[in-house]
């Protein structure tokens, strides 16, 4: 039997890495913390992926089941008879499905003649296969340590398939039912496997990957982000929305030509490539039938306004090649003044807001000096709901 493991059955589990496996020949074992989620993948077998398009089509993906994340014993029994395992359980939750995977590695390991694992890593966040492999290391007798080495890779991917949250209304028709784009490409780093690289339909491997995690951060997650800030202010619900009020596009457009160049200096990306990129991206970012909400896409402003992630760090690398983050730094003036009143990360930025001003949220969230460049650039497009309304 090929068997792939994934953890985490949500919107990227179901809708883009167990698609994959399907179209691979792989039986797919999902990991998941979620009862009604666990029992509804064990009794059908099955679920539906909706392609929304001008020309919807639906995929029926089969020879599914599902493990609790709670049962340590079965999880790891499926860790160490794997082809291939793989994670989209968000940066939090890697901490906590860490010790099953190294009780699996330790059955696996222990064995005569073990067969290398690769573990496909697909978290947005910089170096998250190095963070997962930290924490099973954790967990993992030390006299197992140099096996790991030689023969688990934790692969470093670029989840670029946009996957919005589906509406009650499509829960209630079908709970295990996902919402998809059309783009289906899974790059990864081709240096970080252990062994032959799995046979994995529409799996990319990438040399030099760092600039890829690099682009995905800081186009499109950069972009996704703007976009949503800046849509949120001008009072939008849809992303589609937004990219298509020229006071939102006009500013994310001149905020990813200055991320774009910072790339292109920092990681000798090609110019022209990148524009394109950004151009398609646009194109999927309008694709109404996709319905991706703006509260989706701009949940956890305190994440994304970190030091190293999208915009923040996008502007960092920008002002390190000389290039003025301008755009950047309203986008990121909009996620500070996001003030959704369900969204608790939102809140507690408002809340910071109250108690320290500009100077507590620009140092306690986005870890910047106030008096950095960044920082005076942001502060100086605040009041940013003057500059697109």
């Amino acid at each position: 039997m090929r068997q792939a493991v994934h953890f985490g059955a949500g919107n990227i589990g179901r809708g883009f890495l167990g698609q994959l496996y399907f179209e691979s020949g792989y039986d797919t074992v999902f990991v998941d913390v979620s009862p009604g989620v666990v029992d509804e993948l064990n009794r059908r077998g099955h679920y539906a992926i909706h392609i929304a398009s001008d020309t919807p089509t639906t995929i029926d993906v089969r020879r599914v089941s599902a493990i609790s994340g709670r049962d340590s014993a079965a999880v790891a029994e499926a860790i160490s008879h794997a082809l291939v395992a793989s994670t989209a359980v968000g940066q939090a939750a890697l901490p906590l499905i860490a010790p099953n995977i190294a009780l699996g590695l330790k059955t696996r390991l222990s064995q005569p003649n073990p067969v290398p694992l690769n573990i496909i890593v697909c978290e947005n966040m910089i170096d998250a296969a190095k963070h997962l492999k930290g924490e099973v290391l954790k967990h993992l007798d030390p006299g197992l340590h140099a096996a790991l080495e030689s023969l688990v890779g934790f692969v470093d991917a670029s989840i670029g398939r946009m996957v919005p949250a589906t509406t009650e209304e499509q829960r209630a028709d079908d709970p295990l039912c996902v919402y998809v784009e059309a783009y289906c490409e899974l790059p990864v780093d081709a240096e970080a496997f252990r062994g032959p690289i799995p046979a994995i339909a529409h799996l990319l491997p990438k040399k030099d990957f760092a600039a890829y995690v690099a682009r995905k951060l800081y186009v499109h997650n950069a972009a996704h982000a703007a976009t949503a800030y800046l849509g949120w202010i001008r009072g939008h619900e849809f992303i589609w929305e937004a990219i298509a009020d020229p006071k939102v596009s006009d500013i994310v457009d001149l905020a990813m030509g200055e991320s774009c160049e910072g790339l292109v200096r920092t990681y000798r990306l090609d110019r022209a490539e990148l524009r394109g990129h950004w151009d398609d991206l646009k194109l999927r970012f309008a694709n109404k039938a996709l319905g991706d909400r703006i509260d989706r896409v701009a949940r956890d402003p305190e994440r994304k306004l970190g030091n190293d992630d999208r915009l923040i760090g996008a502007a960092l690398m920008c002002a390190k090649q000389g290039i003025e983050p301008k755009g950047l730094a309203i986008a990121a003036a909009a996620a500070i003044r996001y003030d959704h009143p369900g969204d608790p990360s939102a809140q507690r930025i408002q809340e910071l807001y109250r108690r320290e001003g500009f100077d507590g949220v620009i140092s306690k969230v986005c870890g910047l000096d106030p008096g950095s460049t960044v920082a005076r650039l942001i502060y100086d497009v605040l009041d940013v709901s003057h500059r697109i309304n």
